[in-house]
């Protein structure tokens, strides 16, 4: 084996290892960033949702209209339920999606 070809292979072998490395840390990063976080449905404004705004609907952005009660935004735990929202039974945010009122 050549030099060069000894060279690539083992700089592929750390990229490859570095990568592979790195995932874990992402995602535990992530998990780390909603602690102290809870879904609040009925506060977030349209197209401004955290994911996932009930059927027909994918993830973050896709609310069809404010104050969905479907479609939930991250906010500090302990807050959701005293966040007004025009929509909810409660006039506040809800820990679970919920039917509009009228």
């Amino acid at each position: 084996m050549s030099k060069t070809t000894t060279i690539t292979a083992l700089t592929l072998a750390l990229g490859a290892a570095l990568a592979s490395a790195a995932t874990p840390t992402h995602a535990a990063d992530q998990s780390m960033g909603m602690k102290g976080m809870e879904k609040c449905f009925g506060v977030a404004l349209k197209g401004k949702n955290d994911c996932k705004a009930g059927a027909g609907t994918t993830c973050a952005g896709t609310a069809k209209k404010d104050y969905q009660g479907n479609a939930f935004k991250l906010v500090p735990a302990g807050t959701c339920e005293k966040t007004p929202s025009p929509t909810s039974p409660t006039g506040y945010g809800q820990l679970q999606a919920f039917q509009e009122k009228a």
